[in-house]
């Protein structure tokens, strides 16, 4: 797994817009007086939404002075967590797990496939600027491995070639459909229930 990519290329200012603002003051206001330094990982997501699901470094210095703390430990938690992207990502970001549940299930065959049909390298935008992947550690979805995540969406239970399609109907403006590629509910077992079917009366 790669290192946090911090992108060279940084916008000057930044500042949250009116429904992020609106969306920042909410979060703040579930936090005793005194305590608002701890909303600041709702905050950088906020701003990673607004800015193209990335978090440019003047993003960390404005939470910062948002919440008077300093910037030094708000850098501190943009850069220790997955979940915030400090540089451009492709429209369908691509999160592949592959801790151990995943890694047993194929999930490097997925790694395999992103390197082949969307980039070569973790953090590369595609040729058409569209997809970008990462590696990433457990997203909690280990019984329906192995699985990515694409934007805010999980789809689980793929291999090679259901992962292939989604990529090319994605490239195809095609609608990618989120959820199980084997087609169970939730996390229920791959042949279907055999225990519990019948209830009776006590």
């Amino acid at each position: 797994m790669s290192l946090k990519k911090i992108s060279k290329e940084q916008p000057e200012k930044f500042k949250f817009n009116e429904k992020s603002l609106e969306l920042a003051y909410q979060v703040i206001s579930n936090y005793p007086e005194g305590k608002q330094q701890s909303a600041v990982m709702a905050l950088l997501y906020i701003a990673q939404r607004q800015n193209n699901n990335w978090i440019p470094l003047s993003a960390m210095k404005y939470i910062a002075k948002f919440l008077d703390m300093p910037y030094i430990k708000v850098y501190e938690v943009a850069t220790f967590y997955t979940m915030y992207n400090l540089a451009p990502v492709g429209d369908y970001f691509f999160q592949v797990c592959t801790t151990t549940p995943c890694m047993l299930r194929g999930a490097y065959k997925l790694v395999d496939v992103c390197k082949n049909k969307i980039a070569k390298n973790e953090n590369q935008i595609s040729n058409d600027g569209n997809i970008s992947w990462i590696e990433v550690e457990c997203l909690g979805a280990c019984v329906n491995a192995p699985m990515l995540q694409i934007n805010d969406d999980y789809f689980e239970d793929l291999d090679e070639k259901k992962l292939e399609n989604i990529i090319e109907n994605i490239k195809n403006g095609k609608k990618i459909e989120p959820g199980s590629y084997k087609g169970r509910k939730s996390s229920e077992p791959e042949n279907n229930r055999i225990t519990l079917m019948e209830v009776k009366n006590a």
